[in-house]
């Protein structure tokens, strides 16, 4: 689902090129993939264990690479958007100084794509039977391999929730909007911003693993900084701009 989230994103930017306000060369689509690729790997697992189970993790180092866990072959689980979407931009930021691109343009360019490769990563989660919702009564509610006092449980299928909103959704949203921003770096602070607000309230559809802060999620406090950061990044982008010019 990563792999197939890649290329629709990859096919997505190949067809907006020739409608992009901004000139972008081609060939830098394919490097811009290669790099974000390690960036939300590496990023996405590093994130999962900062932010959710870190103090596991310090007892013990190696599995956070390993895939072996008490003798049996488990693979490696846990991955966190907001690791995976640090790890994007840090490793964006040096792709894009060393090829001298304007990060603000390149991420309105971007940004209308993303939200369709998102989608197939949250059904990956539902085809995986992870990262389910609470019990519900609902007609809509499903079964997953999970009991509760050994009783199964109709579940919300809180990962198509974010494939349609965070992802779908999203992704019209954007790619409407695209190429109608006046100021760079519009389209990427709304992004985020969006994105923070459609998951902050899903998170209390779905089931939580440990203890709750402030009677928030982890989930909820990330998305909290991202809506914070969004409005930072979007009163500093017209003073990076002037400063620029100024230059």
């Amino acid at each position: 689902m990563y792999l197939l989230g890649f290329f629709v994103v990859y096919v997505l930017l190949k067809y907006d090129i020739q409608n992009t306000i901004y000139k972008i060369r081609k060939d830098l689509i394919t490097d811009f993939l290669l790099y974000s690729f390690a960036g939300l790997l590496i990023g996405a697992r590093l994130g999962y264990v900062l932010f959710y189970n870190l103090s596991y993790y310090i007892q013990n180092p190696l599995a956070i690479i390993s895939p072996i866990k008490d003798g049996n072959f488990v693979g490696i689980f846990g991955m966190s958007y907001f690791g995976g979407l640090i790890g994007i931009i840090l490793v964006n930021l040096i792709f894009l100084r060393k090829r001298g691109i304007n990060f603000w343009k390149w991420s309105d360019f971007v940004v209308p794509a993303i939200p369709a490769g998102y989608f197939f990563g949250r059904i990956g989660n539902f085809l995986n039977g992870e990262l389910y919702g609470k019990a519900t009564n609902h007609w809509f509610g499903m079964y997953f391999p999970v009991e509760t006092q050994n009783i199964a449980s109709l579940r919300h299928p809180t990962q198509l929730y974010e494939a349609l909103l965070e992802g779908l959704l999203l992704f019209l949203i954007f790619w409407f909007l695209r190429n109608n921003t006046k100021i760079p770096g519009t389209l990427f602070t709304l992004y985020i911003a969006g994105y923070g607000v459609i998951r902050f309230f899903i998170e209390f559809l779905r089931e939580q693993e440990g203890n709750l802060v402030l009677g928030l999620t982890r989930g909820q406090i990330l998305s909290l900084g991202l809506i914070v950061s969004a409005g930072i990044i979007y009163a500093i982008i017209p003073l990076s701009n002037v400063f620029r010019e100024q230059k």
